[in-house]
């Protein structure tokens, strides 16, 4: 190998081991930038995490799994009744038109229809108050008829369904 030669190998060696440290001295300066910027951070990711973590369900057994269960069904039942259905309004013929008119129309489940008034004699014949009871807390004829309490929205409260109930007896009337 020649003096030429030796020369080019010393310097390259030196310019491989300069670029060496200076990829070393950059790779510390970004770790050290890195290090002292804020992170940004979801304010929701704990409860994320906690929501992905937490069980499916749960196992109810014995006295207090049933004063669990008991108080469940109380907690639904309180969310439920607090949100009033249709804004709060007290109109029966837009309440029917919103929920009751399913039924009510095609006759599901023994249902009267709106102004059949030969199906809704026997049942005025009954009271106001006892159609209203039964609309509330719903009804199992002995015909095989069917009315879930409420119309199967336990957010309405009783004074929808009672202005419901008059509304439709007016049109059978």
């Amino acid at each position: 190998m020649t003096k030429s030669d030796q020369s080019f190998i010393r310097q390259f060696s030196w310019l491989i081991a300069g670029l060496h440290v200076l990829a070393l001295v950059l790779l510390i300066m970004a770790y050290s930038i890195h290090a002292r910027s804020a992170k940004e951070t979801n304010p929701h990711a704990a409860q994320k995490v906690a929501q992905r973590l937490a069980p499916a369900g749960a196992v109810y057994a014995g006295d207090t799994g049933r004063a669990a269960m008991l108080a469940a069904q109380d907690a639904a039942a309180k969310a439920a009744a607090s949100q009033v259905a249709f804004g709060g309004s007290t109109d029966g013929k837009t309440i029917y038109e919103g929920l009751c008119h399913s039924c009510h129309t095609a006759g599901v489940a023994g249902a009267p229809k709106l102004g059949d008034k030969a199906a809704w004699a026997p049942r005025i014949a009954q009271g106001i108050d006892t159609l209203v009871k039964h609309a509330i807390e719903g009804y199992h004829g002995p015909d095989g008829n069917f009315m879930p309490p409420k119309g199967g929205m336990p957010s309405l409260t009783d004074e929808q369904v009672a202005n419901t109930v008059k509304w439709i007896v007016d049109q059978a009337k």
